[in-house]
Protein backbone atom coordinates (compact mmCIF):
# COMPACT_ATOMS: atom_id res chain seq x y z
CA UNK A 1 0.00 0.00 0.00
CA UNK A 2 0.89 3.27 -0.58
CA UNK A 3 1.58 5.75 1.82
CA UNK A 4 -1.28 8.45 2.16
CA UNK A 5 -1.06 11.93 0.98
CA UNK A 6 -0.28 14.92 4.00
CA UNK A 7 -3.35 16.63 5.14
CA UNK A 8 -3.43 20.18 5.80
CA UNK A 9 -6.19 22.54 6.86
CA UNK A 10 -6.75 26.01 7.66
CA UNK A 11 -8.58 26.16 11.51
CA UNK A 12 -11.30 28.47 12.99
CA UNK A 13 -13.30 27.74 16.02
CA UNK A 14 -17.07 26.25 14.40
CA UNK A 15 -19.81 29.20 14.06
CA UNK A 16 -22.02 26.10 15.39
CA UNK A 17 -20.83 25.43 18.11
CA UNK A 18 -20.51 29.20 19.40
CA UNK A 19 -24.57 29.33 18.39
CA UNK A 20 -24.77 26.44 20.36
CA UNK A 21 -23.35 27.37 23.22
CA UNK A 22 -25.06 30.56 23.51
CA UNK A 23 -28.51 28.92 23.55
CA UNK A 24 -27.73 26.39 26.42
CA UNK A 25 -26.42 29.45 28.22
CA UNK A 26 -29.88 31.42 27.34
CA UNK A 27 -31.60 27.95 28.51
CA UNK A 28 -29.63 28.00 31.76
CA UNK A 29 -30.67 31.50 32.65
CA UNK A 30 -34.25 31.08 32.21
CA UNK A 31 -34.27 27.91 34.27
CA UNK A 32 -32.50 29.75 36.51
CA UNK A 33 -34.51 32.29 36.60
CA UNK A 34 -38.26 30.30 36.66
CA UNK A 35 -37.18 28.37 39.86
CA UNK A 36 -38.42 29.02 42.91
CA UNK A 37 -35.09 30.09 44.81
CA UNK A 38 -34.65 33.87 46.28
CA UNK A 39 -34.29 36.16 44.12
CA UNK A 40 -30.81 37.35 45.37
CA UNK A 41 -29.58 33.68 44.59
CA UNK A 42 -31.18 33.55 41.11
CA UNK A 43 -29.09 36.48 40.17
CA UNK A 44 -25.90 35.05 41.42
CA UNK A 45 -26.59 31.95 39.46
CA UNK A 46 -27.43 34.38 36.44
CA UNK A 47 -24.34 35.97 36.52
CA UNK A 48 -22.29 33.05 37.61
CA UNK A 49 -23.60 31.69 34.41
CA UNK A 50 -23.25 34.75 31.64
CA UNK A 51 -19.23 34.99 33.15
CA UNK A 52 -18.82 31.04 33.14
CA UNK A 53 -20.39 32.15 28.96
CA UNK A 54 -18.48 35.05 28.18
CA UNK A 55 -14.80 33.24 29.17
CA UNK A 56 -15.55 30.35 27.77
CA UNK A 57 -16.61 31.83 24.53
CA UNK A 58 -13.06 34.43 25.13
CA UNK A 59 -10.88 30.99 25.20
CA UNK A 60 -12.55 29.34 22.30
CA UNK A 61 -12.24 32.68 19.85
CA UNK A 62 -8.70 33.80 21.44
CA UNK A 63 -7.11 30.32 20.18
CA UNK A 64 -3.51 30.30 19.07
CA UNK A 65 -4.12 27.66 16.48
CA UNK A 66 -4.62 28.74 12.75
CA UNK A 67 -3.65 25.66 11.29
CA UNK A 68 -3.01 21.84 11.41
CA UNK A 69 -1.60 19.40 9.07
CA UNK A 70 -0.87 15.55 9.31
CA UNK A 71 2.21 14.21 7.82
CA UNK A 72 2.40 10.98 5.82
CA UNK A 73 3.23 8.90 8.88
CA UNK A 74 1.78 9.75 12.37
CA UNK A 75 3.24 13.23 12.83
CA UNK A 76 1.20 16.17 13.29
CA UNK A 77 2.04 20.22 13.18
CA UNK A 78 0.05 22.96 14.21
CA UNK A 79 0.84 26.46 12.82
CA UNK A 80 0.33 28.93 15.61
CA UNK A 81 -1.02 32.72 15.15
CA UNK A 82 2.82 33.78 15.67
CA UNK A 83 4.16 31.83 12.82
CA UNK A 84 5.34 29.19 14.86
CA UNK A 85 5.49 25.40 13.64
CA UNK A 86 5.13 22.77 16.78
CA UNK A 87 4.92 19.40 16.45
CA UNK A 88 2.02 17.47 18.15
CA UNK A 89 0.33 14.07 18.93
CA UNK A 90 -2.84 12.72 18.25
CA UNK A 91 -4.54 11.97 21.49
CA UNK A 92 -8.17 10.83 20.78
CA UNK A 93 -10.13 11.25 17.88
CA UNK A 94 -14.19 10.97 17.12
CA UNK A 95 -16.29 11.26 14.25
CA UNK A 96 -20.02 12.72 14.83
CA UNK A 97 -21.76 12.42 11.74
CA UNK A 98 -20.63 15.45 9.68
CA UNK A 99 -18.27 16.52 12.40
CA UNK A 100 -14.57 15.35 13.39
CA UNK A 101 -13.24 16.03 16.52
CA UNK A 102 -9.20 15.84 17.14
CA UNK A 103 -7.87 16.08 20.46
CA UNK A 104 -3.90 16.96 20.12
CA UNK A 105 -0.95 17.36 22.58
CA UNK A 106 1.45 20.14 21.39
CA UNK A 107 4.05 20.25 24.17
CA UNK A 108 4.17 23.70 25.72
CA UNK A 109 1.16 25.18 23.94
CA UNK A 110 -0.91 22.43 25.76
CA UNK A 111 -3.66 20.45 24.42
CA UNK A 112 -5.94 21.51 21.51
CA UNK A 113 -9.55 20.90 20.66
CA UNK A 114 -10.53 20.76 17.08
CA UNK A 115 -14.10 20.84 16.17
CA UNK A 116 -14.31 20.27 12.13
CA UNK A 117 -17.62 20.74 10.62
CA UNK A 118 -19.78 22.10 7.48
CA UNK A 119 -19.12 25.61 8.59
CA UNK A 120 -15.46 26.03 9.37
CA UNK A 121 -13.47 23.18 7.04
CA UNK A 122 -14.28 21.43 3.75
CA UNK A 123 -15.93 18.56 2.70
CA UNK A 124 -13.28 16.86 1.23
CA UNK A 125 -10.62 17.19 3.84
CA UNK A 126 -13.18 15.81 6.29
CA UNK A 127 -13.98 12.45 4.35
CA UNK A 128 -10.04 12.51 3.97
CA UNK A 129 -9.10 12.32 7.53
CA UNK A 130 -11.76 10.26 8.42
CA UNK A 131 -10.65 7.49 6.21
CA UNK A 132 -7.08 8.28 7.60
CA UNK A 133 -8.33 7.69 11.26
CA UNK A 134 -10.44 4.91 10.48
CA UNK A 135 -6.50 2.76 9.41
CA UNK A 136 -5.14 4.39 12.43
CA UNK A 137 -4.18 1.43 14.86
CA UNK A 138 -5.07 2.94 18.27
CA UNK A 139 -1.67 2.44 20.32
CA UNK A 140 -0.30 3.74 16.98
CA UNK A 141 -0.65 7.32 17.20
CA UNK A 142 -2.52 7.30 19.99
CA UNK A 143 0.57 7.08 23.18
CA UNK A 144 -0.43 7.64 26.94
CA UNK A 145 0.79 11.00 28.28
Amino acid sequence: MTSAPAIGFDYAPSRWLQRAMLLVAALAVLAVMSCALPLWIRWMLTAAVLLATWWTRRRLLGSALRAAGWGTQLEWSLHLADNEDVPARLLSFRVLGPFVLLRLHAGDPGVHALLLGPDNSDADIRRRLRMRLATVQPGEALPRL
